[in-house]
């Protein structure tokens, strides 16, 4: 059986792995080597997780030279993150602060 297009969506998302990818291309675009210096992971789990991100167009490919640069995807991901952040300000902060308290 085929998974849903929402359940492959929210699944990449909810991934902390790749969302902390995520998070760290909001400022620039990144290749593997300086994510992997920014994140605390192995070089091996960020592409394996970039290859999700990029499959599903949460973030773009583009090669410079012998480098891959990797980008968020500004029409898409980013408003949707700066719409979640608004949400989770307004109205997740005191649960999940209560909730590690």
């Amino acid at each position: 059986m085929a998974k849903s297009p929402y359940k492959i969506f929210f699944h990449t998302l909810g991934n902390k792995t790749r969302l902390e990818i995520i998070h760290a291309l909001r400022n620039k675009p990144m290749n593997v080597t300086e994510l992997t210096k920014k994140l605390p992971y192995k070089q091996s789990t960020i592409s394996h997780n970039l290859k999700r991100l990029v499959s599903c167009q949460f973030v773009y490919l583009q090669r410079k030279g012998l480098y891959r640069y990797y980008s968020l995807n500004k029409e898409t991901i980013e408003p949707l993150l700066k719409i979640i952040d608004k949400h989770v300000k307004n109205h997740c902060s005191k649960i999940c602060k209560n909730r590690h308290e």
